[in-house]
């Protein structure tokens, strides 16, 4: 079985135990081992390759994807920016990484 979630501004599609990557759950104080559900799910369906079993307009009624927290704070890639201003002599590099929640998805229902 799989779902189509809406999660940190995008659409992700997950199926039972999956570990993925996440925005922070509470803050990244969310305790190892602590479970959180996901109420905006747009698609269900059956992991059997048929057909999808459930849209929704927006979001499928009564559906909902658990997961359990496998990490709270997890860092991401480094992400560098560089700045250039032609024949100004203007050169800036800056760097990002992104925190996250790893999670494992324990049930898919709907």
């Amino acid at each position: 079985m799989y779902a189509v979630i809406a999660e940190g501004g995008g659409q992700r599609m997950v199926e039972k135990d999956d570990i993925i990557l996440v925005d922070l759950l509470n803050e990244g104080k969310a305790g190892k081992g602590a479970s959180h559900t996901y109420k905006d799910v747009l698609i269900v369906g059956s992991g059997d390759g048929t057909a999808v079993a459930k849209i929704g307009q927006p979001y499928v009624a009564g559906a909902s994807v658990t997961v359990e927290v496998l990490e709270p704070l997890v860092k991401g890639d480094k992400v560098f920016i560089h700045k250039f201003r032609r024949r100004k002599g203007f050169k800036k590099k800056t760097g990002h990484r992104q925190t996250y929640t790893k999670v494992k998805v324990t049930a898919i229902n709907g």
